[in-house]
Order: C-alpha cells, then sequence, then structure tokens
C-alpha cells in the first residue's frame, strides 16, 4: 500500500487528475500524458481551422503552438519541463555564437550531454526502473530536432552545394531561424510530449501553409498546385489512426500482464521448458510489449495530421498521403523479413534522424557508430547498451546473409516465398532476442537471459559475419549507383528506339 501511494504521488506534474489515476488504477504521470494528448488532438483541430495559414500570420502560429506546447509540458512534468527551454536556449544560443562553421559539432555534443545528464541523473538518483512518463522522453525529441536543425543550418550556410547529397539539399536551410522560430519547432503542441521529430522546412512549411514547397522544387509541382487549389482533408487518416492507437493501447492493456517478459529469465521457467518452447514464448512476451509504442506513436502521429502536419503528396490513385513523419508500419514491423526492413519501419523519425546525422556522415564505421550514438541517446540503463551491441552483430549478419545467400533464392516465386518466409521467423526471434535487455534493463538479467540461450545468436552472428563477404560501404554504393546509370542508358535507348519505330511508321 505504502509502494502504491509512493507511486501516485510520484508525478511532479498536475496532481487535478488524481481521482482519475485512482478510479483507472494507472499512475497519474500516465493519465495526465493521455489526457493532454487527447487535448492536443483537440487543439489540432483548431488550430487547422480557426488559424489557418490563409488567414492567419506564421508568427500567431508560431506563438500559440509554442504555448500550447509548453503548458501541456508543464501539466505533466511540472518544474522539469524547464529543461526544455534551458536546452533549446543553451544550443540556440551557441548556434549564435560558434558560428555555421563548427555549431553542428558543438550542438550535437552539448544536446547530447544535456540529455544524458538527465538521464542519468534520474535513473540513479530518482526512480531506478520505474516506467513512468518521465521529462526525458520529450528532452530526447528535442534533441534530435535540436541537431537535425544545426545539421541542416552548416549543410544550407557553411557547405558548397555540390558537397550535398539530394536529401541534405532538400532539407539545407539558408536563414538562421529567429527565437520564436526556433522555440516553436522544438516545443510546439503538437509533438512536445511524444514526438515525432521532423525537419525543420517541413515544419516551417506546414507554419506558412505550403507543405510541399522544398519538396516539389525541381520535380513535379503537380501536387503542390493541386494542394494550393484543393487542400487535403486530413479528417479520415486522422480517425482511422486514433481508431488504430485506441485498439493497440486494448491490447496492451489485455495482454501485457499475460506473457511477463521477465520469465524468460525464471529458474524454474527455464529449468522445466524445452527449448522450442522457450523460443515461441520469447517471440510472444516481446510481442505484447510493443502495442504501447503503436498507441503512443500512431496517436502523435494523428495530432499532427488534424493540425494540417504530414501531408506527403498523393498516391498513384490520386488519394492524399499523410505519412510525413509516421513513426511505424505496424504491418511491415510484425511481417518484416529482414533486420533491416524491421528497422526501416519501426521509429522512423530516429532512423532518418540517425542516419542524417551520423550514418551518411561518419567516415569510418559507420553502422558501429549509428549504433552505439542511437544507445547514448536512448538513455543510461546498461541492458539499452547491451540491445544495441547486439544489434551491431545482429545488423552485420543479416547484410552478409542477404548479399550472399538471398539471390539463390530469387531465381523462382516458390523459392522466394520459402526464403520469405524462414526470413520472417530468423528476424522475430533475432529482434526479441536483441531487445530483451531493451526491457529488462539491468545487466545481470540480461546477460542470464542470454546465458540461458548460451549466448547463442551472438556467436553465430560473428561466425556469419566473418565467414561471408561484404562489399564495403563506399564500394557498394558506386555499384548501386553504376546500377542507376545503365537503367537510366538504357531506358532512354529505348525511349529513342520507339521514337524512330513510331517515325518509320509515320512515313
Amino acid at each position: 500500500m505504502v509502494a502504491e501511494d509512493s507511486r501516485s504521488t510520484a508525478c511532479t506534474g498536475s496532481s487535478l487528475l488524481q481521482p482519475v489515476s485512482e478510479i483507472t488504477n494507472l499512475p497519474l504521470d500516465q493519465v495526465n500524458f493521455v489526457v493532454c494528448q487527447l487535448c492536443a488532438l483537440l487543439s489540432a483541430f483548431s488550430f487547422r481551422l480557426f488559424l489557418h495559414p490563409s488567414r492567419t500570420s506564421p508568427v500567431i502560429r508560431h506563438l500559440v503552438a509554442t504555448l500550447l506546447g509548453l503548458y501541456f509540458a508543464l501539466f505533466c512534468f511540472g518544474w522539469y519541463a524547464l529543461h526544455f527551454l534551458l536546452q533549446s536556449g543553451l544550443t540556440y544560443g551557441i548556434m549564435i555564437i560558434t558560428g555555421v562553421e563548427h555549431m553542428h559539432k558543438y550542438c550535437l555534443l552539448v544536446a547530447l550531454s544535456y540529455l544524458s545528464l538527465c538521464q542519468i541523473t534520474r535513473v540513479y538518483v530518482f526512480d531506478y526502473g520505474m516506467y513512468s512518463a518521465d521529462f526525458t522522453g520529450p528532452m530526447m525529441v528535442i534533441t534530435q530536432k535540436i541537431t537535425s536543425l544545426a545539421f541542416e543550418i552548416h549543410d544550407g550556410m557553411a557547405r558548397k552545394e555540390e558537397s550535398l547529397t539530394p536529401g541534405q539539399k532538400m532539407l539545407a536551410i539558408r536563414r538562421m531561424p529567429s527565437l520564436l522560430e526556433y522555440f516553436s519547432y522544438n516545443c510546439n503542441f503538437m509533438g512536445i510530449l511524444a514526438g515525432p521529430t521532423s525537419s525543420y522546412n517541413d515544419y516551417i512549411a506546414f507554419i506558412e501553409g505550403d507543405p510541399r514547397r522544398h519538396r516539389d522544387q525541381g520535380g513535379d509541382r503537380k501536387s503542390s498546385g493541386r494542394l494550393r487549389k484543393n487542400e487535403p482533408s486530413p479528417n479520415t487518416e486522422v480517425v482511422r489512426k486514433v481508431a488504430s492507437s485506441f485498439f493497440c493501447l486494448l491490447v496492451f492493456l489485455s495482454v501485457c500482464k499475460v506473457f511477463p517478459v521477465e520469465r524468460n529469465i525464471d529458474d524454474d521457467f527455464i529449468a522445466n521448458t524445452p527449448f522450442y518452447a522457450q523460443v515461441v514464448y520469447l517471440y510472444l512476451s516481446m510481442l505484447t510489449t510493443r502495442p504501447k509504442y503503436y498507441f503512443v506513436w500512431t496517436l502523435a502521429d494523428a495530432i499532427n495530421n488534424a493540425a494540417g502536419f504530414g501531408f506527403n503528396g498523393y498516391d498513384s490513385d490520386g488519394s492524399p498521403r499523410w505519412d510525413l513523419i509516421s513513426n511505424l508500419r505496424i504491418l511491415n514491423i510484425e511481417f518484416a523479413t529482414s533486420f533491416k526492413v524491421f528497422l526501416d519501419n519501426w521509429n522512423i523519425q530516429t532512423a532518418h534522424w540517425l542516419k542524417r546525422v551520423c550514418y551518411e556522415r561518419c567516415p569510418y564505421h559507420p553502422t558501429a557508430a549509428t549504433f552505439i550514438l542511437s544507445a547514448m541517446w536512448h538513455g543510461a540503463y546498461p541492458g539499452y547498451y547491451l540491445t544495441f551491441l547486439t544489434g551491431i552483430v545482429i545488423t552485420l549478419a543479416a547484410r552478409a546473409v542477404r548479399h550472399n545467400v538471398r539471390p539463390h533464392f530469387l531465381k523462382s516465386p516458390t523459392h522466394k516465398r520459402v526464403y520469405d518466409v524462414i526470413t520472417w521467423a530468423a528476424t522475430q526471434i533475432a529482434i526479441c532476442y536483441t531487445v530483451v535487455p531493451f526491457v529488462l534493463l539491468s545487466v545481470g538479467p540480461s546477460i542470464k537471459f542470454y546465458r540461458s540461450w548460451y549466448f547463442g545468436l551472438h556467436i553465430g552472428c560473428v561466425l556469419v559475419a566473418l565467414a561471408l563477404p561484404v562489399k564495403p560501404r563506399h564500394l557498394r554504393l558506386k555499384e548501386q549507383q553504376k546500377i542507376l546509370l545503365q537503367e537510366q542508358v538504357q531506358h532512354h535507348q529505348e525511349a529513342l528506339d520507339s521514337n524512330c519505330s513510331q517515325k518509320e511508321k509515320d512515313t
């Protein structure tokens, strides 16, 4: 009883919803979080309808989005929300003082250090192991935004145009944001509690009412013109995403206690359960942990869409797409046939951030560097580092298998289906094996789990990565560029042949 009382009063945010917490038997901080997200959803509809960019200046939209975001943060986290302002203000000062040449390095160092200091303090001083809506969650998204912005300013104002990749050219920022624009980008009500992160150019284009302008430059302007003439409504997509998110919440609350992850390290379970049954239970126990992430990220996506943010052009059939800042694709995750496909569809915006900030820019061992940065960003629990170190080994092995084995199964549809079934099962087990420490958090229980599996996947993946050759990344990129160039030449030649044939027929 004492433990429950202390847990319910540990929340630093508002206690207004304490009766709801007691009725639902949920921690107050989680109740505050869900209620604030529902209020943000309603506010997003009002923001789009009453503060539409066609009749409201960008300054007003920035101001309202920022003030609402700070109010929700204060309601959920109390005085801890000041860290959002301090981290943002400190890094903005660094951008001004250090200049465009070096701001990206200093902002990455300072923002990540500030985040890590808060995470270490929360974990080892206050509430180690408590699953709660803690204040460092929003800081993780703000850190992504700060560092992305710094690198994009560096690309747009300090690097030569020809040295940028097409993606960097599109997202490059050509002027320093004002203080209001900066805080609006970091602390707007749509994304301050659960993200997702987005590029600064996308956010500013949304605020100013032309969300496709920088993405349609030099390309197909049809979708941009169509948007201005007949702005698509996000209502259907918002309803679908809200319904999906609460269905995921219902699934999580129904099954999360049926398959506790901790049973994987129970001595009696390990000693008396056949290994194949342990494998099945591992899959089921990790499967039931995912719906809570599906709930949070899908609801956050719906909030942004309700405000009009997230439009991503039109499909081939003319239907609008609202997945510009979506953070996951549930079916692609559950039916992923490779480690890469799983990671590409899970926490998508974080994957984009890691790619743009680290993987594309790191000259040596980019895969290892990206996983290490991801572990540092996630927090101070030792289990996170065990997960991402394991992820390095499994990623290298999966890449080796894909490059060396997969081509042999593409010769017939039957072989391809067999390969897909085998790789789906292998991928799901590898993912579960990798993320167990992420859930258990501590070193002891995590090592106990891996020991019960005799470190089998670690050893197997190391042997596969050493035995099967994989071309270095720069050679793979050259080969991909060569293939792309050959396809373009072939397409051009076919077009010429078609034109010549048509002329012969005409004559």
